[in-house]
């Protein structure tokens, strides 16, 4: 009848008119930059990242500056040493450089960002799914170096200013201190990074190699492990009102055509209110 296709029309209509609204809203999990020490309020180009930070320049949360400190052996960026067990061989500090330029530098570590109680940052990363790749080739390329520690994030003897291994402590193989790249990926940065089975180019892990001439491929990682997070019950449940409230806020061309869709819409059809889209 007329009337039920008045009422179909206008929960359409509606639905539309919210689809329309939400799709622009600026997804939180999205290319942001975390709250710590060096990195920049909002990503953007970057011209001049230097050499292993290159990758970043169209989108970057690091400057130039700190892109370039990224590379010494003696860095301002910490003050740390790679050198605390003899000299690190290139091959194995490339990786170093490079798993430093993805966290300083890349925009896609959204959905992995995490409360920190570090007196230096408020945020960090934790559990990012690193691609098999990525992690073997920098297990395999540090596996005959020689290091004094499990986990790089603490319990250094820092009475020089610098990172010292602790009083007692033994420089060891890389290979003993870190039997499998599981472990070195895992444990040297206190469980920033998770190790995949996931492979280069599967969307499903992030690079920390990649040619910047076929596109950053951590933007679709990014936007499906977002998806992934949205869709669970912990993250509706700690969704916060300013979140409802943003998705609710409609722009003004959806206002004005809001009492059209209402008039034809049956009665007890939910709007946006306490509990988000009611019934729609």
């Amino acid at each position: 009848t007329g009337l039920a296709a008045g009422m179909g029309a206008g929960q359409a209509l509606l639905v539309l008119l919210a689809a329309s609204a939400v799709m622009p809203a600026k997804d939180p999990l999205l290319n942001i930059c975390m709250d710590a020490k060096h990195h920049k309020t909002k990503p953007g180009p970057e011209g001049m990242l230097h050499d292993q930070c290159a990758p970043w320049k169209d989108n970057a949360c690091c400057t130039a500056n700190t892109s370039s400190e990224a590379h010494k052996d003696q860095s301002n960026l910490y003050n740390f040493n790679w050198n605390h067990c003899g000299l690190m061989p290139p091959k194995c500090k490339r990786h170093f450089i490079q798993d430093t330029c993805l966290y300083e530098c890349s925009p896609n570590l959204g959905p992995w960002i995490d409360q920190a109680d570090s007196s230096w940052r408020r945020e960090r990363i934790l559990h990012v799914p690193l691609c098999k790749e990525d992690c073997e080739e920098w297990w395999e390329d540090c596996k005959d170096y020689v290091t004094c520690k499990e986990n790089w994030h603490k319990g250094w003897n820092w009475a020089t200013g610098t990172n010292r291994c602790p009083w007692g402590s033994m420089c060891r193989p890389f290979s003993h201190v870190f039997p499998r790249p599981k472990d070195l990926c895992e444990k040297i940065w206190s469980n920033s990074y998770k190790y995949t089975t996931e492979h280069r180019g599967s969307g499903r892990c992030i690079q920390m190699w990649f040619d910047p001439a076929q596109g950053n491929p951590n933007v679709v990682v990014a936007k499906y492990y977002a998806w992934k997070k949205r869709s669970s019950p912990t993250w509706m449940e700690n969704m916060s009102p300013e979140t409802d409230e943003a998705v609710c806020a409609l722009p003004w061309p959806v206002l004005v055509l809001l009492p059209l869709a209402l008039v034809v819409l049956p009665e007890g059809a939910g709007g946006c209110g306490a509990h988000g889209w009611g019934s729609l």
